[in-house]
């Protein structure tokens, strides 16, 4: 018998499914060594995408201009999304590659 922590969640595989896109993901770690979040970065077109998950409840995900300062927290974005991880992953993931206002 297999338990449920045998199958990969839904978020796993959303998270497959980034990376499959060409997303690189980060996992800063804290002053104590203990991952702060997970950080994915996607640079495409004339955009972009970023999605951060500190835990299944709390993610967050942008879409920016390319020439965005600070891509962790910009002055700018074109899109936003904040909760719960499948949510913000579906939502992400759903976008299409160019954003309609830069294309």
């Amino acid at each position: 018998m297999t338990s449920s922590t045998d199958h990969p969640s839904r978020t796993t595989f959303q998270l497959r499914e980034l990376i499959a896109r060409g997303f690189q993901f980060l996992h800063p770690r804290d002053a104590r060594g203990e991952l702060a979040a997970v950080v994915g970065v996607r640079a495409h077109d004339a955009v972009i995408d970023v999605v951060r998950l500190h835990t299944e409840d709390d993610a967050v995900a942008m879409r920016m201009p390319a020439d965005e300062v600070n891509v962790l927290s910009p002055s700018r974005f074109s899109w936003r999304r904040h909760g719960p991880a499948t949510h913000v992953l579906e939502e992400l993931l759903e976008l299409p590659d160019e954003d309609e206002r830069t294309a």
